[in-house]
């Protein structure tokens, strides 16, 4: 008896696959130079029956976590922790109430996010601040044209803006202290 994810499964065959990949380099004489070895991940084949009232969901349990990619649990004489890679039932004449199976996992590592939101102490919050405005731009000068047939009369001046310079908040901290903002 083995378990997967919590439900119980009759494996037959239990195995477990663990390889690595060994960088070579030509050289000129004798044997080829190794000089890099680097795990890579580990496997586990199992087969096995899956019988009982419960059998048609321990099957839909596992296409579920395949196709969603949940990592699953097995625990039997091997103990391993993976993604399902394939799984393929057998239903036949010889077992009742039930099928066989053969089923591959495979090792995985995710990635977990690196990001933590921290909040910034008030004196770094004003050097961080974001400025109020970001400039005005020049406005273009409209000459008379010399075009013939042209009219100056739809040529409208607008006036120029006026620039606003953002407040920033002083610093409470005394001179000398890493938070001191510069002057």
């Amino acid at each position: 008896m083995a378990l997967l994810n919590g439900h119980y499964i009759l494996v037959e065959d239990e195995s477990p696959s663990y390889e690595v990949e060994i960088t070579d380099q030509p050289v000129d004489r004798d044997i080829d130079l190794s000089d890099h070895v680097q795990r890579k991940a580990r496997t586990l084949s199992i087969s096995g029956i899956i019988v009982g009232d419960d059998a048609d969901r321990i099957r839909t349990m596992i296409v579920k976590a395949q196709d969603q990619g949940e990592v699953v649990h097995f625990s039997g004489r091997t103990t391993f922790k993976g993604l399902i890679s394939g799984f393929s039932p057998k239903h036949d004449h010889t077992i009742m109430d039930g099928f066989s199976f053969t089923l591959s996992m495979k090792e995985v590592r995710i990635a977990g996010s690196s990001y933590v939101k921290v909040p910034l102490s008030i004196p770094i919050k004003a050097q961080v601040a974001k400025a109020a405005n970001a400039g005005v731009k020049q406005p273009l000068s409209k000459k008379n044209s010399t075009n013939k047939g042209s009219s100056n009369s739809n040529v409208v001046k607008t006036p120029p803006k006026k620039t606003i310079t953002p407040k920033v908040p002083k610093s409470t901290n005394k001179r000398g202290t890493p938070w001191e903002m510069p002057m």
